[in-house]
């Protein structure tokens, strides 16, 4: 039994891949992850730029669309295959578990970050475009994303939130999810079960953000005590973000819902690769382990656990609540920082998204 089967097994958490590329489709890459353990993909506009502008897998594809189909088009033509594609192959992992794993998602439109009622049409059309049962469409949770998640859940359809950096706007999430399921409840809806999400919580940005800003504190006074901080904001938050779903996720509210074959919103833990060479490969791994959760790694962290991973329950150890009062001590307000964060991932993925397009553009014109 692999490191990555034990995480799920025995632990209760489900390790998911953060990558999809076409290459590995079709060389069987992704089916021997699949074979390891890896129960779920995620892809976001990056993860795409990085596919199509690296590699000539989808040349041919895109040879075949021109003059037919304008560059947007074309993009979600490509991404849509990827996408069907990785849903089969996960299928059965799906149907194993009973609709717990198997999940592939694929992202809105980056430009639709700020938009509510497009970023409910885009949600719309994907579930209807793709139309698979282990279909989660991601959705920022932008002040502007939070409604459409719960208008999308209240439709019936399976949603993984994405771009959470912060406790309170992750409370706002449980929240729309919550409300989402009451509503189609009131709707109508007898049976829950079909309806999925998770809560993508992001990690090591965190660390990243706090710690400059540690840095630049430090020169005031007091350096050492803020710099023993440094790397310790990310789990802390992490941690107590689980705390706040292990609150919302039980009580009156939760089990009318749950009598109606509902099921929660695991916390997924994002972008958990280390990117502090000082920091240990799998700082935002081991230290983050727990039922009901889903860690979803890029290669090179899933190779590490593979190797050299702990599977212990590790997501209600140490001491977050005085990490966190250290910080908010030491000047730090992480508000500000989520704050931060969601601007620069939600301008992150549009200049992924455009760039690409511009490549896509040029590929076009040479055909």
């Amino acid at each position: 039994m692999t490191n990555l089967q034990r995480l799920h097994d025995e632990a209760g958490q489900s390790p998911w891949l953060d990558n999809l590329r076409r290459d590995w489709l079709g060389d069987g890459t992704l089916a021997a992850l699949v074979d390891q353990g890896i129960r779920g993909v995620t892809s976001n506009p990056t993860i795409f730029a990085k596919a199509i502008e690296g590699q000539d897998a989808y040349d041919e594809q895109i040879a075949s669309l021109a003059g037919h189909a304008g560059t947007e088009e074309i993009y979600w033509d490509l991404v849509v295959d990827d996408i069907v594609a990785a849903l089969g192959l996960l299928r059965p992992v799906y149907d194993e578990s009973g609709g717990t794993d198997g999940f592939v998602s694929v992202e809105v439109a980056p430009s639709l970050a700020h938009d509510t009622a497009g970023t409910e049409a885009a949600a719309r059309h994907l579930h209807g475009r793709i139309d698979r049962p282990n279909l989660l469409v991601k959705i920022p949770a932008t002040a502007e994303g939070v409604p459409a998640i719960r208008t999308v859940i209240g439709e019936g359809r399976s949603v993984n939130v994405t771009l959470i950096f912060g406790l309170a706007r992750y409370a706002e999430v449980i929240d729309a999810y919550l409300g989402g399921l009451e509503d189609l409840v009131a709707s109508g809806t007898e049976d829950l079960s079909a309806v999925a999400s998770v809560a993508s919580f992001f990690v090591s940005r965190v660390d990243t953000e706090v710690d400059r800003r540690l840095g630049e504190l430090a020169p005031s006074g007091g350096g050492g005590e803020r710099l023993a901080l440094r790397g310790r904001a990310a789990v802390a938050q992490a941690r107590l973000a689980y705390r706040l779903f292990a609150e919302r996720f039980s009580g009156p509210r939760w089990e009318a819902l749950a009598a109606r074959g509902a099921r929660v919103q695991r916390p997924l833990w994002a972008s958990t690769s280390t990117k502090n060479p000082d920091y240990p490969d799998l700082a935002y791994v081991d230290t983050l382990i727990g039922p009901d959760t889903v860690n979803t790694m890029p290669e090179g962290t899933i190779a590490a656990f593979l190797d050299h991973g702990t599977v212990a329950r590790t997501i209600d150890t140490g001491d977050p609540d005085d990490v966190m009062a250290g910080l908010q001590a030491a000047g730090i307000d992480m508000e500000d920082v989520a704050d931060t964060l969601e601007a620069a991932g939600v301008a992150s993925f549009a200049a992924s998204f455009d760039d690409l397009l511009r490549v896509l553009a040029t590929k076009v014109e040479r055909r």
